[in-house]
């Protein structure tokens, strides 16, 4: 039956109201049970402030390409500012690189997904340097913190405790990031990172301890790198991502 035919016959009572078409991931939640009634309340955005790098401005993709650093970023934007997954495409890549030190905001939310489970409800992540993942997920009501949760540094540390919004609803990252540090162009010094995640500090000066995370970059890690954006074939989406360079 096509989708104009079910809308009829919902409507002439042809068959009966409990049949759906396919659910919107961003739609509604009401079967989800809540931990807290704040839960299904969004994290405010956090405008940029003056000194900022703004990576989506909610407008276009201007300043990413493909993963591949060639072809343009194959991803939606929609109205209202929003940036959403494509799948199934590619990561997205910064045209623009970093080193040293920064802050990076990032503000997401994963889409509802009741019948999957593990890695494939919500999946996504950000990559700083494109080397080292952050991991997006919905981990929402998450007992046991592990290294492949929502704030996760990927297989490095797991969050210091598990404070994720339900699905649907905006969370934020805020990231300090101090890139490895190198002497005659060789690692002595691994990379370091500060999480927050909607406020809450997850990661205190975490030593990533690899040179590349699962589906990164990889790469020399003495040189710059773009901030990443994963796609994994789960329905998520981001806003207002901006990135402050830092004197370190």
């Amino acid at each position: 039956m096509k989708h104009y035919q079910v809308v009829l016959a919902l409507l002439l009572g042809l068959v009966p109201a409990s049949f759906s078409m396919a659910q919107d991931p961003f739609g509604d939640i009401t079967g989800l049970k809540l931990v807290k009634a704040e839960d299904k309340v969004d994290v405010p955005t956090t405008p940029a402030p003056k000194e900022a790098i703004v990576l989506f401005d909610g407008k276009n993709l201007d300043g990413w390409l493909n993963r591949n650093g060639k072809d343009p970023a194959p991803w939606k934007v929609l109205p209202g500012g929003i940036l959403e997954v494509k799948s199934p495409t590619a990561d997205i890549i910064t045209k623009q690189k970093f080193d040293g030190k920064f802050k990076l905001h990032v503000e997401f939310r994963v889409g509802y997904q009741p019948k999957a489970t593990g890695q494939r409800r919500g999946n996504s992540g950000v990559y700083l340097q494109g080397r080292y993942e952050l991991q997006i997920l919905d981990s929402y009501g998450a007992a046991k913190k592990q290294k492949d949760d929502c704030g996760a540094l990927y297989s490095i540390a797991a969050p210091l405790e598990n404070v994720c919004k339900a699905p649907t609803v905006w969370q934020s990252f805020d990231v300090e990031f101090t890139a490895p540090k190198c002497e005659g162009g060789k690692k002595v010094a691994p990379a370091v990172a500060t999480v927050f995640h909607n406020g809450v500090k997850i990661h205190d000066n975490v030593k990533i301890t690899t040179d590349n995370s699962l589906r990164g970059l990889g790469g020399d890690p003495c040189t710059p790198g773009p901030i990443l954006l994963q796609e994994n074939g789960c329905p998520v989406q981001f806003r207002n991502l901006w990135i402050v360079p830092m004197k370190e």
